[in-house]
């Protein structure tokens, strides 16, 4: 199960740290590595802070966007400070780890970490189903990417491992959507609230920031999000039609007696 937890560094700008997070992920039993758009790639100094985790380190996927990275996950969970504005869901790094092993068993999971400098910035974090972070010493609460990635992997394996001894049969959860279908799901709703005029177009995104996180914290299941779509296709088809007949009663040419 473990194999399927994802460790996605969003825009990691020292290479040393990317092959210090492949160390902290072998040494908890975690292999899929996932790095979106690094400043640098995996090179000498990352094999070197990588030591005997080279396979985890050279089975890294490397792309360019946080979406592609998530995709196909069916739980993402962001890492990010208390002190953002942006209210979302939290966990704390052990409801984190026991999040992640309650639904591994039906669908990928994504751990997201962002930049050395600024973490994760807010559309990135929107993404996100929950966000979790590590209450530090509040005077000095800087960590390392590498710390970072060691603790909270550290909190997956200790639930795994207790799981594995009680002899825990996975409990069938409901099932979510994916997260590139979530994606899809906003651009429909953008859409079809552009065309009825219900968003202004010169305040576009305060709507739909309002709706991305009600959506979040209500996180719907896979077959709610499809009656959704269903609600927004009809819509959609009914404001057609009404557009449809309203342009065929402007352009009707006119009868004589109507001149």
């Amino acid at each position: 199960m473990l194999d399927k937890v994802r460790i996605v560094l969003v825009n990691t700008s020292h290479t040393g740290n990317i092959g210090s997070a492949a160390r902290a992920m072998k040494t908890m039993g975690l292999s899929s590595l996932y790095l979106v758009d690094p400043v640098s790639e995996p090179d000498g100094k990352s094999s070197a802070l990588a030591a005997g985790a080279g396979d985890v380190l050279a089975n890294a996927k490397i792309v360019p966007t946080l979406a592609e990275a998530i995709a196909d996950c069916g739980l993402v969970i962001g890492t990010s400070a208390r002190t953002r504005t942006l209210s979302w869901p939290m966990l704390t790094p052990r409801e984190t780890g026991i999040k992640i092993n309650d639904e591994v068993h039906q669908h990928d999971v994504a751990l997201v970490f962002g930049r050395e400098n600024s973490g994760l910035n807010n559309n990135e974090l929107r993404v996100c189903d929950f966000h979790t972070c590590i209450e530090a010493n509040p005077e000095y609460s800087s960590l390392n990417l590498a710390a970072a990635v060691q603790t909270f992997c550290y909190e997956i394996r200790t639930d795994y491992l207790d799981r594995e001894k009680r002899k825990y049969r996975p409990v069938k959860v409901s099932e979510y959507p994916m997260a590139e279908d979530l994606a899809r799901f906003y651009v429909h709703l953008e859409s079809t609230l552009r065309k009825t005029s219900f968003i202004r177009e010169n305040h576009p995104g305060v709507v739909m920031e309002k709706l991305k996180r009600l959506f979040n914290r209500a996180r719907p299941e896979a077959l709610e999000l499809n009656i959704l779509r269903g609600i927004l296709a009809s819509i959609d088809k009914q404001y057609d039609v009404k557009q449809g007949r309203a342009n065929t009663a402007v352009n009707k040419p006119l009868h004589d007696d109507e001149a």
